[in-house]
């Protein structure tokens, strides 16, 4: 079953996996594996595989365009990553608290793309709502 509050979030890119189990990056891929029906694209330079998967070094790389963009990385790397996934048509930006900032949620917006700036996606899996 799909996320309920992301109905048509099937394919979720995680920029800013991690191999480390205490990071966040490494958290967010891990439990999005759990969710019947998501495809997750673990995005990281440095990393070939992160929890089994195939880690990609960027967006662009990507066998396909992702529904949504999950940031777990600072706001100087989330503004290029936001707009290297605009390009790509990516619909659904999620900054994860500490991620992004106003200005990168107003580019998103301009772009008529669905932005999330400081919500986290584990405590809004967990309640089953954005939060």
């Amino acid at each position: 079953m799909p996320i309920p509050f992301l109905p048509g979030v099937r394919k979720i890119a995680v920029v800013g996996a991690s191999r480390n189990p205490e990071k966040w990056g490494y958290k967010i891929v891990k439990r999005l594996m759990e969710i019947e029906d998501i495809k997750v694209y673990p995005i990281n330079p440095k990393a070939d595989e992160i929890l089994g998967l195939k880690a990609y070094p960027d967006l662009r790389s990507l066998p396909e365009v992702p529904d949504m963009v999950i940031t777990v990385v600072p706001p100087e790397v989330t503004e290029n990553v936001v707009k290297e996934a605009l390009l790509l048509g990516v619909k659904i930006i999620w900054m994860q608290p500490g991620s992004g900032n106003k200005k990168i949620a107003k580019i998103v917006k301009r772009a008529r793309a669905e932005v999330f700036l400081d919500k986290c996606i584990l405590r809004s899996l967990a309640l089953g709502k954005i939060a």
